[in-house]
């Protein structure tokens, strides 16, 4: 999973630096004690590799930016995590009554894909409650597998999603269908095979930046 977001989606990642000025003051002291030549060229060596640094943030940590450019697409915020569950009445109870969540969706069902949609918005992100809708729904092979319900996927924001799945295609990570089809917020998806995403089924959402 780490090689997938930081070689395949680009991820950023934290980066501190740090330089001990004090050290490098000592050290440039001494080598002017002993040599001037020699001092004058480290000051210089150091002047511009300080240069070169402060345009990255030398002072502390640099900001992490959640939204990554590439070429042609740019992926964005944790969307939602799925959960498929066996009975949607409880698992509604469950987060609007019993934990207390304020913003919990009616179920609406999405014929397309096969399943009722119930949202749970936290604020920072939303749980997306899965229900099978009709004999095909793949929902309904998962619960077989997993009786008491569970994770189902995970969904990536990205600005254009055609542009991704395409990217994606010629770094080795297949689509379950390289057509997007509209999905529960009415914007366009594809599900990405959880065999080339860590063994977990990654769906990538298009929505536009605010």
């Amino acid at each position: 999973m780490y090689h997938l977001l930081k070689n395949v989606f680009t991820k950023d990642v934290n980066v501190i630096n740090v330089i001990n000025t004090s050290r490098i003051t000592t050290t440039i002291g001494l080598f002017n004690n002993h040599n001037d030549h020699l001092g004058t060229n480290l000051i210089k060596s150091f002047s511009t590799s300080a240069s070169f640094a402060a345009g990255s943030n030398i002072s502390g940590i640099s900001k992490v930016n959640n939204h990554v450019d590439h070429p042609l697409w740019k992926l964005g915020n944790l969307n939602h995590v799925a959960i498929a569950v066996p009975n949607l009445d409880n698992a509604v109870n469950f987060y609007k009554n019993i934990l207390g969540v304020e913003q919990v969706s009616e179920a609406v069902p999405q014929p397309e894909h096969g399943v009722y949609t119930v949202f749970v918005n936290l604020g920072n992100t939303k749980i997306e409650l899965l229900h099978p809708y009709g004999e095909k729904s793949p929902i309904k092979n998962f619960l077989e597998k997993n009786k008491n319900g569970g994770i189902h996927h995970v969904c990536i924001e990205v600005n254009d999603v055609s542009k991704a799945v395409k990217d994606l295609l010629d770094k080795g990570v297949r689509p379950l269908d390289p057509e997007p089809k509209i999905g529960a917020h009415g914007n366009p998806v594809v599900f990405l095979h959880p065999k080339d995403c860590g063994g977990v089924l990654v769906e990538l959402e298009q929505v536009e930046n605010e």
